[in-house]
């Protein structure tokens, strides 16, 4: 007599996953190098803060012994601080660590979807198949002959026992076509960024790194090209993000639009767009003399009317510009509004909370269309 299997859920109490004690105070560092802008010794200060309160080590495994792990694992690396003394600064290896953290963070739900690259509506010249068959012409690659179908053809066209197979019996299998896009990340860095008792530059940096992770891992054939803005606008290397800090700045919106187009007009792909993270007005443009108009107070028109000509400018070079607002005054979404009818973009009005999600899912969206 054969056992009966029972099926069903055994609950129990939840146990966290172990970890060993350089990898759980590891997750905590890493998240506090981001806040501190790269900076090491910061970051310790207040692990050791933590510690006291939340007793993260004991007396097999210090403070002092994390230090010397991250240093034999290749984390840290001796420098010397502008005031001449000796301390430690972080390698090219916590900068990848750092990303992908931000990526897990941000966009962990990728992990639950398949293989890669973004496919589009259009078939074309790629390499996964659609299922499609269609007549063999002059030029289309042996390697897409389906050779199955086409000896289905012969058989059936010429019959099995005088079998022959000619070029009208060929039929190919088309290809997905897959879809590149160039993207520039524009990142607000004027003061307000940090003002108000809100910490906003850190999740735009953690937006900006997920980001760099996911084209450079995901998707490889796009670009993306990062710049900030403030009084002016300069790119800045993935391998910086880790050290952006917000400065003394007022918001040069102009300056930012018009690199992040200069930007795009050297890559050859033909899907382009902008994503400018941002949560104040547009307050100072620099004129050709070199000066700078810079007005705080409200919206000066004289301001925001080159912020419209940027964006009908790049809506003439077909480049889309996603806004995500991280504010909510009135007069700033009217400005947004008529900011993103200029340029036929999108505007995403959001807080800090679940800003790489809409980013991320944004990314995808255009990813799937021609943008035009």
């Amino acid at each position: 007599m054969e056992k009966s299997i029972k099926k069903g859920f055994y609950f129990k109490q939840y146990q966290a996953p172990h970890q060993s004690p350089f990898d759980k105070l590891f997750e905590i560092f890493k998240e506090l190098i981001t806040h501190t802008s790269g900076d090491f010794d910061e970051a310790i200060d207040w692990l050791r803060e933590l510690d006291k309160e939340y007793k993260l080590t004991d007396e097999h495994y210090t403070i002092d012994d994390f230090i010397e792990d991250l240093k034999k694992k290749g984390y840290i690396k001796d420098e010397l601080k502008d005031d001449g003394t000796s301390g430690f600064g972080i390698t090219a290896k916590t900068e990848r660590a750092i990303r992908q953290q931000a990526l897990d963070q941000i966009f962990g739900k990728l992990k639950r979807s398949g293989n890669g690259n973004h496919k589009t509506k259009h078939a074309g010249n790629g390499d996964e198949h659609t299922g499609e068959f269609r007549e063999f012409h002059f030029g289309d690659s042996l390697e897409r002959i389906s050779l199955t179908e086409s000896l289905k053809n012969a058989q059936i066209n010429n019959g099995v026992n005088d079998f022959m197979l000619t070029e009208n019996d060929l039929v190919v299998e088309d290809t997905q076509y897959k879809a590149q896009m160039s993207t520039v990340l524009m990142i607000d860095i004027s003061h307000s960024m940090i003002l108000y008792g809100e910490d906003r530059i850190t999740p735009a940096k953690k937006v900006a790194m997920a980001l760099a992770e996911l084209i450079t891992t995901r998707y490889p054939k796009d670009t993306l090209d990062i710049l900030v803005f403030g009084n002016d606008a300069w790119p800045i290397a993935i391998k910086d993000l880790p050290y952006l800090k917000v400065g003394p700045f007022h918001t040069n919106t102009v300056a930012g639009l018009q690199l992040a187009m200069d930007m795009l007009r050297r890559k050859r792909n033909t899907n382009k767009q902008i994503f400018m993270i941002t949560d104040g007005k547009p307050s100072c443009v620099r004129e050709r003399d070199g000066s700078y108009y810079m007005n705080s107070n409200g919206l000066d028109e004289y301001i925001v009317d080159k912020c419209y000509t940027q964006a009908q400018q790049a809506r003439k070079l077909h480049i889309p510009i996603t806004t995500f607002m991280i504010a909510s005054d009135p007069y700033l979404q009217k400005f947004v509004n008529r900011f993103t009818e200029a340029n036929q973009g999108k505007a995403f009005y959001t807080g800090l909370k679940g800003l790489g999600e809409m980013i991320f899912e944004d990314y995808e969206t255009n990813r799937k269309k021609k943008l035009k």
